[in-house]
């Protein structure tokens, strides 16, 4: 499974995209979820977002601290806290670029299982942070574009200059 890389304009755009609902839970779902577990724990990532892959629908999963991979399917922040912490991050779709991102330090988040049953976590630290960023993906938003303009201009360069040597 490719992963999509933010330096390929044509795989930006389907990142830049707000993901559809998941309306059906089916075995096919059950398979796309088993699939991305496999995709993010060989690619050593904590967390990857449907649109990553290409498949534009509300679905990321997550594994922070070498936890059981946990689908989050039609999720939404139902509650953040007023703190915030930093966080150096890095995405799959952009490989070898990292960054200091602000966030909510914690957030309450409520989706579906696999089966289409609702669920709420409870977040804090590298979860909260991990969730919010696939969450952003959900919604057509990269981890670049919290950073400053010049700051981030740089590390897109970076990508640009990476992919070329490729």
């Amino acid at each position: 499974m490719d992963i999509y890389n933010a330096g390929v304009d044509e795989e930006l755009a389907v990142l830049r995209k707000k993901a559809e609902p998941i309306t059906e839970f089916d075995d096919k779902l059950a398979e796309l979820i088993e699939a991305m577990c496999d995709a993010m724990v060989e690619n050593r990532g904590i967390g990857l977002a449907a649109p990553q892959i290409g498949v534009e629908k509300r679905l990321f999963v997550c594994s922070v601290d070498g936890s059981e991979p946990v689908a989050f399917i039609n999720p939404e922040i139902i509650e953040t806290s007023l703190e915030t912490s930093v966080y150096e991050e890095g995405c799959l779709s952009f490989p070898g670029i990292y960054a200091d991102v602000e966030r909510p330090e914690r957030v309450v988040i409520q989706a579906f299982n696999k089966k289409g049953r609702p669920f709420k976590v409870k977040a804090e630290g590298l979860l909260a942070t991990c969730v919010q960023h696939e969450l952003d993906h959900l919604n057509g938003t990269l981890f670049v574009d919290y950073l400053p303009e010049k700051k981030r201009e740089k590390l897109l360069k970076k990508l640009e200059k990476a992919q070329k040597k490729k």
